[in-house]
C-alpha cells in the first residue's frame, strides 16, 4: 500500500484537529504517514496513531523550525524523492498553503482509475471544479473541517529524517515566538459550530449578543469584513475571502448581508442558519434556515431557549 504523507500541524506537543482530518482522508488512499517537524513527536505520537498513523517522521534538526515555511517543504521534497508517496496532504491554512507551493483549496477527495480528483471552490465559491495531478505526486492542500475524523489505530513508528536545509531557506528566520491567548471558546477555523456578526449587529458592543449565542453553544466567534473594518471585532476572527475560511457542522450569519468576500468563507458549511431583517440579503440564497427578523430580538431569545433546553 503506497504511503500519503500529512503534514502535521500541532504546538509542540498535542495535534491539532485539521492534523485528524488529514489522516482521517489519507486512509482512503494508501498508508497514512506523518511528517512531524521539530521537537515534541512523542508528546504526538498516540494522537497520530489513534487516528491511523502508521509511521511519524520526525525532521528535527538544526534550523528545521529557525526558518519561516520552507524547512517543511524542503522536508517534504526530501521525504517524496525519497519514499516516492501516492500524495502528499496538508491543511490549506496558510502556512499550509504556502507550503504546498499552490492555492488548493480542497473540499473533497475521491479517487478513480486515473488516480486522486480534487474537488476545489474557486472564484470566491462561485464554481466548483474537479481536478487532477497528471504527472508527478499530487500535493493537496485540505480545508479544516471538510472531513470528519474517525480513529482507526496505527503503529506511529517514529523514523528520524535529517535534512541539510537550502540557503534560500534560510532567507527568512523566525526572531521571536509569542503564544497565542487561549480562549475557552473553540479555535476559529477547527469549530463544529460558528457564530458570526455582521454590519447589521451595529457595534463593537452588541457583539456581545453574538458572544453570548455562541457560548450557549458552545462555538466560535466569527465575523464579517465590514465589522472589522469597522473596528467592532478583531481582524483574526474574520470569516471571508480575505479572512478565514471555515467549514463547520453548523454556520450562524447573524445581521450578514453575504457579500461574496464573505460567502466565499463560509459556503461550505454542512447547515446554515441565517439572521438577518432583509428578506433579500443575498445570504439567504445560501441558508438551510432562516429567520427574517430583528436580530436584538430574535438573538436573545434564541439564546434564552437554548439555555432553556440545556438547563
Amino acid at each position: 500500500m503506497s504511503e500519503i504523507l500529512v503534514l502535521a500541524e500541532h504546538d509542540g506537543e498535542s495535534v491539532k484537529k485539521v492534523t485528524l482530518e488529514l489522516l482521517t482522508l489519507a486512509r482512503r488512499f494508501g498508508e497514512p504517514a506523518a511528517v512531524w517537524l521539530g521537537d515534541g513527536a512523542p508528546g504526538g505520537r498516540d494522537r497520530l496513531a489513534e487516528f491511523g498513523a502508521a509511521k511519524v517522521y520526525v525532521a528535527d534538526g538544526d534550523g528545521v523550525t529557525d526558518y519561516a515555511v520552507t524547512p517543511a517543504a524542503e522536508v517534504l521534497a526530501s521525504l517524496v524523492a525519497q519514499a516516492s508517496p501516492a500524495a502528499v496532504l496538508v491543511a490549506a491554512t496558510a502556512e499550509g498553503k504556502e507550503v504546498a507551493g499552490r492555492l488548493a483549496d480542497a473540499v473533497d477527495l475521491t479517487p478513480d482509475d486515473a488516480g486522486l480528483v480534487a474537488e476545489q471552490s474557486i472564484f470566491g465559491g462561485a464554481i466548483v471544479v474537479q481536478s487532477r495531478v497528471r504527472t508527478g505526486t499530487p500535493i493537496v492542500a485540505v480545508r479544516p473541517n471538510a472531513v470528519t475524523p474517525e480513529p482507526s489505530s496505527g503503529a506511529a513508528e517514529l523514523t528520524p529524517v535529517t535534512v541539510e536545509l537550502s540557503e534560500a531557506a534560510k532567507g527568512a528566520r523566525i526572531t521571536e515566538r509569542v503564544a497565542q491567548e487561549r480562549s475557552e471558546r473553540p479555535e476559529l477555523t477547527e469549530a463544529a459550530i460558528v457564530v458570526s456578526g455582521g454590519r447589521g449587529v451595529g457595534s463593537g458592543e452588541n457583539f456581545a449578543l453574538i458572544e453570548k449565542l455562541a457560548d450557549s453553544l458552545g462555538a466560535a466567534v466569527g465575523a464579517s469584513r465590514a465589522a472589522t473594518d469597522a473596528g467592532w471585532y478583531p481582524h483574526q476572527f474574520q470569516v471571508g475571502q480575505t479572512g478565514k475560511t471555515v467549514s463547520p457542522q453548523l454556520y450562524m450569519a447573524v445581521g450578514i448581508s453575504g457579500a461574496i468576500q464573505h460567502r466565499a468563507g463560509m459556503q461550505t458549511a454542512k447547515t446554515i442558519m441565517v439572521i438577518n431583517k432583509d428578506p433579500e440579503a443575498p445570504i439567504f440564497e445560501l441558508a438551510d434556515f432562516g429567520v427574517v427578523g430583528d436580530l436584538f430580538k430574535v438573538v436573545p431569545q434564541l439564546t434564552e431557549e437554548i439555555a432553556k433546553r440545556k438547563g
